[in-house]
């Protein structure tokens, strides 16, 4: 499976992380949408095939992720 850049990923997070926090301020449908489109890059770069299992796909993959961190596995 071809593996997506770190710089790509952090990008991806991060925008995704942003536009969660401006879709629980305002609810926007473009918001929404851009969300829609990332979570689909996420997925399809991390070879998951929901938002949160890609999240935390990407973030094992980022540089200074311990392999033994699970802690993004509890809520």
């Amino acid at each position: 499976m071809l593996m997506a850049h770190p710089a790509v990923l952090r990008n991806l997070v991060e925008q995704y992380d942003t536009l969660r926090i401006l879709q629980a301020e305002n609810g926007d449908a473009d918001v929404q949408q851009r969300m829609d489109d990332i979570a689909y890059t996420l997925c399809v770069s991390t070879g998951t095939r929901d938002i949160d299992a890609a999240l935390v796909a990407a973030r094992h993959q980022l540089p200074g992720a311990r392999p033994q961190d699970d802690s993004v596995l509890t809520a």
